[in-house]
This record gives structure tokens, C-alpha cells and sequence, in this order.
């Protein structure tokens, strides 16, 4: 996920997120005090960078966006802000981004959806609302604790029916779906974990996704890293390659779009 950032929330939330803002805004701004520093949730230890911040945190313009296309709903909205409190909230996806998530799973009328790195479950309910009942969300991470947070108001939205969380290494769980003979019958797939891993979770995404169906893959500007990977930064090595290698990936269509920390649609040909 990306770091929401700091004045992206709806004006109706502010009140509610002020002591989170000041907090952030002492360490962040300021550059004294910094709130903990998250490792990635799906467990190599990577660090995960702030957002990209393509437009300014405090940006009028930022605001604007917000102010006039999320349509969050009220369960949504309750899950971000408990996840605001949490020390490694910033792992969260950016709900403007996650709702782009949503609306494309509704567009292509899917049923089966696959996210790799769960966190506390803002995306994963974000999507199973507008699945249809019989609908599911494959849910990968490793790390419960997290999850825990949102199952309540995964219930809570009467969806959590919807959301199948399989807690163990994601490559495990997507090669358990292939050797079921689950190959081509899924339409949606989000990739949100150790970038180390991401070319394999996007080749195994790729055999389990349908003709016409959409794999998005988070964080591929890796807060500008991508331009001049580090050699000791095998993150950012590990998403450059993979975006020069879906630039020429002939079994795919794709859109890179500067949103959050960046995420690549590919739609798969």
C-alpha cells in the first residue's frame, strides 16, 4: 500500500483525524520526531517507503480530489481511521486508489479476486462490497494480527463471507490454487507485498487471471527509487525490472498510472 497522506481525508474526517495529523505533522514536517517506521506486512523485513506524493501531502489540489470523487462507504471510512491509529497505518492503501480497485472489479463483473498483502483489510472489504454474494476475495498475507483488525467490520459490513484469508506465504497459496485446477477462472488479482517476490506473484497471478481479466500491482515507482535502483536496494531492483519487462510483455495490455506510489494495470490479452 501507499502512505495516505496527511490532508488526504474527507473535510468531515478531519476533526476526527486531528491528534493523528499533529502527531505526523511534528515528525514528518518538522523532520525532528518520525511516528515507527513499518516493515512491509507480508514479512521479508524490506522497509516500505512514504508515498509518492505525485501531488503534495498538503496540497489544495490533493484535497480537491478527494473532496470531489471518494464515495466512501461508512464501514470503509471506520476501518481507515482505526487504521490511522495503528503505528504502521501509512502501509495502508490510499482510499482513493482502492476505490479505483473497487470500481474496476465492478466494471468487469468479477467473482473471483485474489490480493496479495492484506494489512488490516481496507482494500479486501473495499472489493468484497461490490462483489456479488457468492463473490470472494482470496486474501494473502502472513501476519494475523493485522487482519484482525478490520474481520470485525468485514461482519460488521455483512461481507466477510465474501473474504477467504489464507494466512501463510502468498506463493503457497497461489500455487495450492493452480495445483486445484483454479488456472484462468479468476478476473481480478492486487499485488501489494514484498517486492522482492513481485515478478513471481505476477507470473502465477498471470496463469490464474481469465483472458480480459486485470492484475494491479501497487507501489511501482517505489517513491521515485525505480529511476536509480541502489545496488544494495533490491526493492526497487526487483520493481524496475519488473516494470522494463511488462512494458514488453506481450500477454498483457497496461496503463501505469502516477496514483499513490504509483500502479501498473495489466490487462491481460
Amino acid at each position: 500500500g501507499s502512505e495516505m497522506p496527511l490532508l488526504s481525508v474527507p473535510k468531515e474526517v478531519a476533526v476526527g483525524t486531528a491528534m493523528l495529523g499533529v502527531a505526523f505533522a511534528t515528525g514528518m514536517l518538522a523532520g525532528k520526531r518520525r511516528p515507527p517506521t513499518p516493515t512491509t506486512h507480508t514479512g521479508t523485513g524490506r522497509l516500505r517507503p512514504p508515498r509518492c506524493g505525485m501531488i503534495g501531502k498538503s496540497s489544495p489540489l490533493w484535497q480537491y480530489i478527494l473532496d470531489h470523487s471518494l464515495r466512501e462507504h461508512p464501514i470503509l471510512k471506520k476501518l481507515r481511521l482505526l487504521t490511522a491509529d495503528h503505528p504502521w497505518g501509512r502501509m495502508m492503501v490510499s482510499c482513493d486508489q482502492a476505490q479505483l480497485m473497487a470500481n474496476l472489479v465492478k466494471l468487469i463483473k468479477a467473482k473471483k479476486v485474489i490480493e496479495i498483502g492484506v494489512f488490516t483489510g481496507y482494500n479486501a472489504l473495499n472489493m468484497a462490497l461490490v462483489l456479488p454474494d457468492n463473490g470472494r476475495v482470496i486474501a494473502c498475507d502472513i501476519n494475523e494480527d493485522y487482519a484482525k483488525i478490520g474481520r470485525p467490520l468485514w461482519k460488521e459490513a455483512g461481507v466477510e463471507h465474501k473474504i477467504d484469508l489464507r494466512i501463510k506465504p502468498a506463493i503457497q497459496t497461489l500455487d495450492e490454487l493452480l495445483a486445484n485446477g483454479e488456472a484462468e477462472t479468476f478476473d481480478f488479482a492486487f499485488i501489494d507485498a514484498d517486492k522482492e517476490s513481485y515478478n513471481e506473484y505476477y507470473e502465477k497471478c498471470l496463469r490464474l487471471i481469465k483472458k480480459g481479466g486485470i492484475i494491479a500491482i501497487d507501489n511501482v515507482l517505489w517513491n521515485g527509487r525505480v529511476l536509480k535502483p541502489r545496488k544494495d536496494d533490491l526493492a526497487a531492483q526487483s520493481i524496475h525490472h519488473l516494470n522494463e519487462k511488462l512494458l514488453r510483455d506481450a500477454r498483457v495490455n497496461i496503463s501505469m498510472l502516477p496514483m499513490g506510489d504509483g500502479v501498473t494495470l495489466a490487462f491481460k490479452l
